[in-house]
Order: structure tokens, then sequence, then C-alpha cells
């Protein structure tokens, strides 16, 4: 026998299934029709103690305490779910599917990249409007003053963005902590999703989400620029050397500690411009640019970005595989 105890390499063996599973059913829109989706219920929850919690007349101390007790009741619900998944999936003849299934619906490759190519889709069918109303999908910021160009340099930086929180760092939780390590960092990156913005409302309130979130993307943030770079390798018009040049370069300028990292990599493979000034729905940014190319993006080099991307997620499934396959062996 080969492998002494083929049940400690199960967890990379589930996860390799899962990506692939993802990436090719992806999210089955009837199925989110007839149950909520579990994001969605986190959601639910996280508004809850938003409503509850954040309340304009408390002080900025009083919220920002509060919204410490928000994140340790929601972080420490999803522990606790995926525990009991985690000790289901040991326990049950079908606990194999139950990890699979659960990693698979927690993971954004297929949806990421069905939002991306919409826009590029919209762009090409309806130009700037349609791709307004595609974009608002998969972004934070108010469309309303974006022209083409800006909806599909949207669109790249969202998937660059997206790449490491939706699929790079729920695999590095699951890798360390399996699905209770999964949920957690769904749980949170949806919180700061919803209420880790710098405005007023959610400037005390969500500050706890925000940090936390930035902790735990910080080593998946990088990974993502060095998959990006390394599948750049093999992507026709792209660049490796460039990506880990703008990478070193300018992913300090973005406002965020992590995002600045796959854009970076996607802007300097592909010759772009990321980042830039932008406007939110309270306040305008102006912030620096991220790569030193076009900034005149259009349809085209979306579809070129999401080419880069599935050469991303191909690279990072055959490294679980590759892994599976050495820990069977060894």
């Amino acid at each position: 026998m080969l492998f002494a105890d083929p049940g400690s390499v199960a967890p990379l063996v589930h996860l390799f299934l899962a990506l692939l599973l993802d990436a090719a059913v992806g999210d089955p829109p009837l199925l989110w029709r007839l149950l909520p989706h579990p994001v969605v219920l986190m959601g639910r929850l996280i508004a809850f103690f938003d409503r509850r919690l954040n309340r304009p007349p408390r002080s900025e101390r009083a919220r920002r305490f509060r919204g410490c007790v928000a994140v340790l009741a929601v972080a420490g619900a999803a522990a606790i779910v995926g525990l009991v998944l985690a000790w289901l999936a040991t326990r049950l003849r079908v606990g194999p599917a139950i990890d699979i299934l659960a990693i698979a619906i927690l993971v954004a490759q297929r949806s990421l990249y069905d939002h991306v190519l919409a826009v590029a889709a919209a762009l090409d069918r309806g130009g700037a409007e349609a791709g307004r109303a595609a974009v608002t999908h998969i972004v934070g910021r108010s469309p309303e003053s974006l022209d083409e160009h800006g909806v599909a340099r949207a669109a790249v930086e969202s998937l660059a963005e997206n790449f490491s929180d939706g699929v790079v760092a729920p695999v590095f939780w699951t890798l360390l902590f399996g699905l209770p390590g999964l949920l957690v960092y769904k749980a949170v990156n949806t919180m700061d999703s919803m209420i880790g913005h710098r405005t007023p409302q959610y400037r005390a309130f969500g500050w706890a989400a925000a940090r936390l979130d930035d902790l735990l993307n910080l080593v998946p943030a990088r990974l993502s620029g060095l998959l990006i770079a390394a599948a750049a390798l093999g992507t026709p018009g792209a660049t490796a050397g460039s990506a880990l040049v703008t990478m070193v370069r300018d992913a300090g300028k973005h406002r965020s500690p992590n995002a600045g990292w796959p854009e970076a990599a996607m802007a300097g493979a592909l010759g772009f411009a990321l980042a830039g000034p932008r406007r939110y729905p309270e306040i305008i940014v102006d912030a620096p640019w991220i790569g030193a190319g076009r900034a005149r993006l259009a349809s085209a080099d979306i579809e070129r970005a999401l080419v880069l991307y599935v050469r991303s997620c191909g690279l990072l499934i055959g490294m679980i595989g590759l892994a599976a396959f050495i820990g069977w062996l060894w």
C-alpha cells in the first residue's frame, strides 16, 4: 500500500473535487430560488446586528464596541456551523459529499466568471448604459458616472480582487482549518462587504469587520498576485515579469492593504492601468493608478482578463490536485 492512511489525504481530495465541481457547474440558480444561499443567511444575521446595534444616537466608541460584539457573534455562529458540518462529514456515509458540496457552494470561481463575462456581453450589446447595469452586481461603487472604459476597468478590478476574496482565500482557510475556517472566513468577508465601509454610518461599527477581513486576506491576496503572475507565463498576450514588477511597485498604492496585489498583478500582466479616482455612494476617492498601461479598456480587455483568470484558477486547482496525488504516494 503506497499510502498508509488514505483518510489523511481526503481533505485535499475533497477540496480538489469541490473546485472542479464549482468550475464546471457554479451556483445552480434553481436551487437558490428554492433555498437561501448560505451567504444570504449570513447577510441576514449581519443585517440584524446592524439594525439592533448600529444606531446613530450612540457614540463612536459605543458603536465600535458593538461592532466587535457583532463580529464575534457572526464569526462564532459560522464556526459552530462549520464544526457541525465537519463532524457530520466524518460520521456519515454521505460525509464526503457534504464536505465537497459545502466547499463548492462557498467558492466563487464560476459565478465570478459568469458575472464578469456578463459585463463584457452587456457592453457589446448595449454600450455604457447596459454595462453599468451589469457591473452593479460585482462592484460596490456607484456606476452612474462610469463611461464604457470605466465599466470595463471596474469589471477587471473586481475580477482580480474577487479572485483573492472569492477563490484563493476560501481555499487557503479551508486548507488550514477545514469547513470551520472556510465558514468563518466567508462570514467575516461578508461582514466587510456589508458594513466595512469608511462612511459615517459604518466607520465605527464596521471597524472590527474591516480590520479582521484585512488580516484574513493578508496572505491570500499576495498568493493571488503570484498565481496571476505564474498563470501569465502560459497566457498569450500576458507578461509574467511585468505582473511581478507592477505588484512590487504599485500594490501599496491601493486603498486596501490587500486588493492592490491581485489588481497590480492583473494590470501588469495585461498592460492595463486600473484603480484611479472612483465614486462611491457617499464619497469620492481620489486614488492613484495601478499599472502603467492603458486605462481606456473595452469589452475585449475584459475577455483577456477572464482568460488569465481561468488559467489562474486552473493553476490553483492543479496545485491542489498535485498535492493530493503526492500525499497519496508518500
